[in-house]
């Protein structure tokens, strides 16, 4: 399989992902509750402004509105024989935007967890995961995705999953976990363990990491593990903007353009290979962080103490890593929140 992500890397070294789906969709009018994959079909011309904000900003690779676009997810929005048309569309009109950049701009399809527990701990048999997701990413691939993009995981099992069937379809695949929960996912999984997730599957991802979590401190502390556990890995952070704050009843996110400047150099000393934004990451973030990554020339490793100094305390990493009980956040169902 063609893999796109290698080829821009090598000609540029370090790549920007986008920024946030929804903070920017629900100051484009997202209602709560409200499923962003139906936007791909009723309000188009607003998916293809929110691809065109970061292609402006400067993205290199841009997300698929398709997160929740497994049949468990639009079952919610009574979507679920939706699948394949709904991911064809969110596919089609990153296509568009990106073809029309005037420069190489990679387009990956969004894939998020299904909301189900796999068995034993839940009723999702593994091969029914595989099948759904393998659902998903066919219309992904019909509207033109390059890479199945597999993000803000907790179990390994359901990682594997959606690589196994990003390979029957045909697609490269990267994926990343959600280090939430004691600097740990929610069940369990470790960063300097995410390069192993999907050992057994036939191709190999051609980038794993991290996104979401909480803030970008955490962030950058999993990828000091990751770095450390496999240093030759193209390993990617897409960290939240900063700490979500509520004022009154809206989620606000703390991070400023210069704070998400910070993240992205010491992202790249780090050993990032790609960065972007999740939570709260607007156009004007991304703008920023776009410049300080073409300035930036790549220093030492930073130890926890200079992440701290930058950017803040941890937020949700025990700091003797014991099973201290974790802070836990509201996330929403969506990716890039």
């Amino acid at each position: 399989m063609t893999n796109p992500i290698d080829q821009l890397i090598a000609e540029k070294g370090v790549l920007l992902a986008d920024g946030a789906t929804g903070t920017n969709l629900f100051a484009m009018g997202l209602e709560a509750g409200e499923a962003p994959e139906m936007w791909n079909e009723s309000a188009p011309e607003k998916i293809t402004a929110l691809h065109q904000g970061f292609v402006d900003s400067g993205a290199d690779i841009i997300l698929t509105n398709s997160f929740g676009g497994t049949r468990h997810r639009l079952k919610l929005h009574n979507a679920q024989d939706r699948v394949f048309e709904l991911n064809k569309k969110a596919a089609e009109i990153a296509c568009d935007v990106a073809a029309n950049a005037g420069r190489r701009v990679i387009v990956a399809g969004s894939v998020g967890p299904t909301g189900e527990l796999l068995v034993p701990l839940g009723a999702l048999t593994y091969d029914e995961a595989v099948e759904a997701f393998a659902e998903q990413i066919e219309g992904l691939k019909a509207g033109g995705a390059e890479v199945a993009w597999i993000e803000t995981m907790s179990a390994p099992d359901e990682i594997r999953a959606a690589a196994e069937a990003a390979v029957r379809v045909g697609l490269p695949y990267t994926f990343t976990g959600s280090f939430d929960t004691a600097g740990k996912t929610m069940m369990g999984l470790h960063p300097k363990d995410i390069h192993g997730a999907a050992d057994g599957v036939a191709e190999a991802a051609v980038a794993v990491g991290a996104n979401c979590g909480v803030g970008a401190s955490d962030i950058l502390s999993s990828l000091l593990d990751m770095a450390a556990a496999k240093p030759d890995a193209t390993i990617i952070v897409k960290g939240n903007c900063g700490i979500p704050e509520f004022r009154g009843d809206q989620i606000h996110y703390s991070g400023t353009p210069e704070l998400m400047c910070d993240y992205v150099r010491l992202a790249i000393d780090g050993g990032a290979k790609i960065i972007g934004g999740c939570c709260g990451t607007s156009f004007e973030h991304l703008k920023a962080m776009r410049q300080a990554l073409d300035t930036h020339q790549k220093q030492a490793t930073p130890d926890l103490a200079k992440i701290v100094e930058k950017i803040g305390p941890l937020r949700n990493k025990a700091a003797d890593n014991s099973n201290a009980a974790p802070r836990r956040t509201r996330r929403s169902r969506m990716s890039g929140t």
